[in-house]
């Protein structure tokens, strides 16, 4: 479980922020900003590495997980992303444009209602269009035909995204690692243009991102190989880890919408940080119970055999 929580932005920082960030796109000088947050969490109990990304794993299994040690396992970087960068097999590449969020519904019908304003909400759709011809237009100078599907929602257990699938034939063979350059960062978590949003992230955020966003992936032999973004993600030691989020704002973006879109984008990891902590308080009561009954169990078997043929019943008595 978490026993403290200590944000590094506060409500009213963070609406000068968003605000200071629509003036500069509403100026021309932005397009899109991807602004982010980081949370602290102090943990009550040892992380479970294993355990909380195998929980992440059966929670959402449509997304690519993801965990590494980078200094001798002091710390590990770990989430589980919806958002694929890049994958890259012979000359055929896919790709994703996932940009635009609301929450999940309590039943079927409101799901399916925000699902469809999402579809229709003008900010939504721009940031994602924005995302979508962008990543278009990375692809381009390495591709003989791009095309993309229909534009879609996908579900995830917390959030619903807008989603555009795009894939490419290459016009010649290359390397993942190429079009990952090409790629990253998107504006779905960087912005546009790249260099000012860049700026305006280094000027804005109160923290550094590390990892946060990066790509995250594995290449063979042959220069095939598949990239997610390492989003939905947390950086944690042996006590403590500090979560990310981040939403992208555009000229009709409104800072209290923007704050619990952040929210929602923390509940997977803070979910198992909350949850795995109690589910490990709940096995370790149950198997301790079990325990004891097994011992009681035994220890009446055995408390018996004395009664009936030991000559002091109080060997029996004397196991309890």
């Amino acid at each position: 479980g978490i026993s403290r929580q200590r944000r590094t932005t506060s409500r009213e920082a963070w609406h000068e922020s968003v605000s200071a960030a629509v003036e500069r796109i509403r100026g021309g000088e932005l397009r899109k900003v991807v602004l982010a947050q980081a949370l602290e969490a102090d943990l009550a109990a040892d992380f479970p590495r294993a355990a909380t990304v195998e929980r992440l794993a059966e929670k959402y299994p449509d997304c690519h997980r993801y965990c590494f040690e980078p200094d001798d396992g002091e710390s590990v970087f770990f989430g589980a992303t919806p958002e694929r960068l890049v994958s890259l097999r012979g000359r055929t590449v896919e790709t994703d444009a996932l940009a635009g969020t609301t929450g999940r519904g309590e039943t079927p019908a409101e799901d399916e209602w925000l699902a469809e304003e999402l579809l229709a909400d003008e900010k939504n759709v721009h940031e994602h269009t924005l995302v979508a011809e962008t990543v278009r237009e990375q692809l381009e100078p390495y591709a003989a035909s791009i095309s993309a599907g229909e534009r879609r929602v996908r579900r995830l257990a917390t959030v619903q995204h807008l989603h555009t699938p795009i894939t490419a034939e290459l016009d010649a063979d290359r390397h993942v690692i190429e079009l990952v350059e090409a790629l990253h960062p998107t504006p779905a978590v960087g912005g546009l243009p790249p260099t000012q949003a860049l700026e305006t992230i280094h000027e804005t955020e109160p923290f550094d991102r590390g990892w946060y966003a990066a790509p995250v992936g594995w290449i063979d032999a042959a220069g095939n190989g598949a990239f997610a973004v390492a989003i939905r993600s947390a950086v944690a030691s042996r006590r403590r880890a500090t979560l990310f989020a981040g939403v992208g704002v555009v000229a009709d973006s409104d800072p209290d919408r923007e704050w619990d879109e952040i929210q929602l984008k923390y509940r997977p990891i803070l979910d198992e940080l909350e949850d795995g902590g109690e589910r490990r308080e709940e096995r370790s009561s149950r198997d301790g119970g079990e325990r004891r009954e097994e011992r009681s169990s035994r220890d009446g078997e055995a408390g018996g055999a004395g009664d009936a043929g030991d000559s002091d019943p109080s060997e029996g008595r004397g196991s309890y």
